[in-house]
């Protein structure tokens, strides 16, 4: 890397895409990662970046296209927004880089081999289907989506990811907020939308967040089969308008084949508002559950829509509360993107559940996690891969483990 020098200016060609979603480049052994670019691409680019094992390069032209570049889908990303980083590559490019980079990160990181197939779900709809945001205001009060690898907001263009009405009149060139705020908007199956403006405030030494409903009901209601959540519009919620169906219908699909005990103990962990909840019913209609969600929150909003006797919402952190709760026959856990950790995964293993869901929508945090259930003699047996952020490198993939 001692040859290369920020300004250095090289013809590219694009070989694959990184975790991440850039697009990777080798020149004279030298690693260069390109945001915007797409593998198949030839591109001119001014190196930005030069780091011991690698360089990042910004695309001043685009010499040659990739047979998978399309024209921007999302008019937002054509303005600079940093919303859909996959907004040039055809849908058929984006779901062929994400399921290989899936399998990649399994192997290279989890050392895992042998594994199954992986079963890519394009969850649809592909364009509109986002009912949450978060946008930043400008010095002028407009709200917008941010630009990349920035805070300045890119007014005037609506992302394609929101669903139908969402963003509409919040980025209208009349729409006016708190300049400097940020504004949560979030929409429930019922199709009423709330709208928050929160801002930081100092109060003495300390900064703490103010917020105020701007518009819509204090609760959004989501409602997944029979059962019924009322949430708090800054807490967490699958951002897809499918993916909550989806992934239940998963869960269930895969307990259920488990041949675990009727009266198995179940533990559901990061449980957020315990969507899974249901689904770990419909499996295992007689078993009994502890949901673990360190967001009192979320807890309380799961014990107001589960009304069951036998399922207990734990409010604490995994890692501190698993050693009080009864032995696990099953585990289902969707940790964040940071994955769990391996000083977790060991604490889970050695309640040696016969079945595991994994979740995660981080590929390289969750090839680290399986590593270690794998080291504890457990096998992965499924791998479903959905494509719940189209138009972005993101997905979400879940891992169906059973012990040897």
């Amino acid at each position: 890397m001692d040859s290369l020098s920020i300004g250095d200016q090289f013809t590219l060609t694009i070989d694959s895409a990184a975790h991440g979603g850039e697009g990777v480049a080798r020149h004279e052994g030298a690693v260069i990662f390109v945001p915007g670019a797409l593998p198949g691409d030839t591109v001119r680019a001014t190196l930005v970046e030069v780091k011991k094992r690698f360089a990042r390069a910004r695309i001043d032209d685009i010499v040659e296209s990739s047979p998978g570049r399309v024209p921007h889908r999302c008019p937002a990303a054509a303005a600079g927004a940093g919303c859909c980083d996959f907004s040039t590559a055809s849908p058929e490019l984006e779901l062929e880089i994400k399921a290989k980079t899936v399998a990649e990160q399994l192997q290279r990181i989890g050392k895992l081999e042998n594994l199954p197939e992986i079963e890519v779900i394009d969850l649809q709809p592909t364009v509109g289907w986002r009912t949450r945001f978060r946008l930043g205001v400008d010095s002028q009060g407009r709200a917008g989506m941010r630009a990349t690898l920035s805070n300045e907001i890119v007014t005037g263009a609506v992302c394609a990811q929101a669903a139908a009405g969402v963003l509409d009149d919040v980025v209208a060139a009349d729409a006016r907020f708190t300049p400097g705020a940020e504004l949560v908007v979030a929409v429930g199956s019922n199709g009423q939308r709330t709208v928050v403006e929160s801002k930081k405030a100092a109060r003495g030494r300390n900064v703490t967040r103010q917020t105020r409903k701007i518009s819509g009901p204090a609760t959004v209601e989501q409602q997944v089969g029979d059962t019924t959540f009322h949430l708090d519009p800054l807490g967490f919620w699958q951002a897809h308008v499918a993916a909550p169906t989806a992934y239940t219908d998963t869960v269930t699909e895969w307990l259920s084949s488990a041949e675990l005990p009727a009266d198995a103990h179940v533990w559901d962990l990061y449980g957020g508002v315990g969507l899974f909840v249901p689904a770990i019913r419909t499996a295992l209609p007689n078993a009994s559950i502890s949901s673990v969600e360190l967001g009192a929150g979320a807890a309380k909003a799961g014990r107001a829509a589960v009304q069951d006797a036998k399922v207990e919402f734990v409010t604490g952190d995994v890692a501190k509360v698993v050693d009080k709760l009864p032995a696990a026959a099953a585990i289902v856990l969707d940790p964040p993107r940071k994955g769990a950790g391996a000083a977790v995964i060991h604490k889970l293993a050695e309640s040696t559940p016969q079945a595991v869901v994994h979740v995660g929508c981080d590929p390289a945090t969750m090839a680290r996690d399986l590593a270690v259930w794998v080291e504890h003699g457990y096998s992965l047996r499924d791998l479903r891969m959905f494509n719940a952020f189209p138009g972005t490198h993101h997905s979400e993939t879940f891992a169906f483990l059973t012990r040897d």
